[in-house]
């Protein structure tokens, strides 16, 4: 799944952003397993990058609610 920037989260749909959560949640899951068996992360800073994602997605969708109410 691929990083997104502010301006690609508002142009997409909620549903879509729904879907992207979901499926960031997953990676990041997949990557604390690989850390947890013992492996090696092939890249070190995919997990922060994927927690900053998560973190900017759920916050315009909170925002959005928020104006809509």
């Amino acid at each position: 799944m691929a990083i997104l920037k502010n301006t690609e989260i508002k142009q997409k749909s909620r549903e879509e952003l729904n879907k992207i959560l979901y499926d960031l949640n997953f990676e990041l899951l997949k990557e604390r397993g690989k850390i947890q068996i013992g492996s090696p992360p092939e890249n070190t800073g995919k997990i922060s990058q994927i927690r900053k994602t998560i973190a900017r997605i759920k916050t315009y969708l909170n925002v959005n609610d928020s104006i809509i109410s």
